[in-house]
């Protein structure tokens, strides 16, 4: 089974690459530091409900298709 956070970090990089725009983009959207986002798309940071919705939104994406696994 793969890990939840690995999921989110597949996704969130996918997402944001359809998108095309940065992690710094992505950053200055959702009110977060690059890092974080970084880390978040590395899947070794564990976003809360919260960032995953402010990511969602910037993404303009349903939050549910962020934590999919399929």
């Amino acid at each position: 089974m793969t890990d939840i956070c690995d999921i989110i970090a597949a996704n969130v990089r996918h997402f944001r690459g359809m998108k095309g725009i940065s992690q710094e983009e992505l950053a200055h959207l959702t009110d977060l530091d690059r890092t974080y986002i970084s880390g978040i798309e590395r899947g070794v940071r564990n976003p809360t409900i919260r960032v995953l919705e402010k990511i969602a939104i910037a993404l303009d994406v349903d939050i549910c298709r962020l934590i999919s696994g399929g």
